[in-house]
């Protein structure tokens, strides 16, 4: 087959983590851009994939980037050449710190994730607030305040946060023309944000479920995820934080407030992956889902904010709303239940994988159509065909960093941003390809139907889409 090349990169190509996003991401690079192939390097502490790179024809760096040696290995492989990309998919490195050493090289980066040096996530020493990913974003865009412009840094491109907000623009025009509802094209942060206001949005579920399994049963003592245990646990483990819509009549028990920053979001006292919620997907319909911090949680709360501060004139209420694999959700009820997490952990790939799709897409709700889904249906059956190396979790992430550097390499000195901030439309036209079915799906669902985990005295029956409706424990 035949596949668009998007572009050249000049310099070097540089891959930060070689876990599973990475390895499905190098194939999707070497397909669409020209570039030297005798100048692409992964950075990787683990030798686990050596002599598979070393067929590829890849530079091996076998290092763990650490805050005393980050900007020497990053200076050997970008300072005095040609511009190069930095792919940083790794774990327990300070993804603000790798940005912004490449944007003083003049290099262009993309991240998935605002992640942290070694030691954050599980800081006892910490506040929930000052372990939030509020506060992580928060460094990000003080970054983008004080040093507007420059060498593009795209933050949170991966499928959530990143590919999903690309979806709420896509849904918010969908929804304007079901429902008739006259408008401009958007074309800035305020246009969106009056758009999604006008339509009546009440709230945005970043709604996922994912049926991918084996045909063996789980193992004890073995975390099975398909995809970074590691990233599934950190965040896991972070109190659950929500983007808090201008709707809300009152916060719920326990909720923290942040009193600096864009003040878009609320945390609980809780973490996020014991925190459930009431939401809906195409397949299975109503569900549960864990309210598991994400930065697009946040980013898209702000983003559609109509006035500014705590208490603005529109906001929506924004969260995630995940059911990951059922071999997931027995490791983390396993997690939870004992003194530690487990020791081993476990990538369902694509050899293994017999069944399944991974439904990922944003759920608006409270228009005059009450929800709609919009999202990607990936199965394994399909991934297979479209790409190599990956899941199809992994294919909506890596998808998504392949349409965020192509985005990166026609808009070079866009300084710092976050997906919201960019054009969602040629985003995904790189990425449909491989989503497989991007469909939407109106429903009449409210989190007020079939409850049996509360006392109905405890609901808002005036408005279905109260949080304290949502929140199931």
């Amino acid at each position: 087959m035949s596949y668009p090349v998007y572009g050249r990169i000049e310099g070097p190509v540089v891959i930060i983590g070689f876990g599973s996003i990475g390895r499905g991401t190098l194939p999707l690079i070497e397909r669409h851009f020209d570039f030297d192939r005798n100048d692409i390097h992964v950075v990787e502490p683990s030798d686990a994939h050596a002599a598979f790179l070393k067929e590829k024809g890849v530079q091996f760096h076998q290092v763990a980037l650490t805050p005393e040696n980050y900007r020497d290995v990053l200076d050997g492989l970008f300072k005095g050449k040609p511009q190069g990309f930095c792919v940083n998919l790794s774990v327990d490195t300070s993804s603000l710190d790798i940005m912004k050493h490449c944007r003083s090289l003049g290099t262009l980066y993309i991240d998935t994730v605002v992640e942290p040096w070694l030691g954050f996530y599980f800081d006892e020493s910490a506040s929930l607030a000052e372990r939030s990913n509020y506060a992580l974003r928060e460094t990000v865009r003080a970054e983008k305040r004080n040093n507007p412009g420059g060498t593009t840094a795209v933050s949170c491109c991966g499928a959530n946060p990143g590919m999903v907000s690309w979806f709420v623009k896509e849904a918010l025009l969908n929804i304007a023309r079901d429902t008739g509802f006259a408008h401009e094209t958007p074309q800035s942060r305020r246009d969106w944000a009056k758009l999604m206001q006008g339509l009546g949005v009440k709230g945005v579920h970043i709604a996922e479920r994912d049926t991918q399994a084996p045909d063996y049963p789980r193992p004890r003592g073995v975390f099975v995820n398909t995809w970074s245990v590691e990233g599934f646990l950190s965040e896991g483990f972070q109190p659950a934080e929500l983007g808090w819509g201008s709707h809300e009549k009152a916060l719920p028990e326990g909720a923290g407030t942040h009193e600096t920053g864009c003040r878009a979001a609320i945390y609980l006292n809780r973490p996020g992956a014991i925190t459930k919620v009431h939401t809906w997907c195409p397949t299975p319909g109503p569900q549960y889902g864990f309210l598991v911090t994400h930065n697009e949680a946040i980013s898209i709360a702000d983003y559609y904010t109509v006035g500014e501060g705590a208490d603005p004139e529109y906001r929506p209420t924004c969260h995630y709303a995940y059911h990951p694999s059922d071999m997931a959700v027995l490791s983390l009820h396993e997690c939870f239940g004992s003194p530690e997490p487990q020791k081993e952990h476990r990538i369902l790939d694509e050899n293994e994988i017999v069944e399944g799709v991974d439904e990922l897409g944003v759920l608006l709700f409270g228009h005059r159509k009450n929800a709609y889904w919009y999202g990607s249906r990936l199965s394994m059956e399909e991934t297979r065909g479209l790409a190599p190396d990956q899941n199809a979790t992994g294919l909506q992430v890596t998808s998504a960093v392949l349409a965020g550097m192509v985005w990166a390499l026609e808009n070079p000195e866009a300084g710092i941003v976050e997906t919201d901030e960019m054009d969602h439309a040629r985003c995904l036209e790189v990425q449909k390809p491989y989503l497989g079915p991007v469909e939407g799906h109106y429903t009449d669902w409210t989190p007020l139907a079939a409850r049996w985990d509360r006392n109905t005295a405890d609901l808002d029956h005036d408005d279905p889409w109260q949080f304290r409706n949502i929140l199931a424990s």
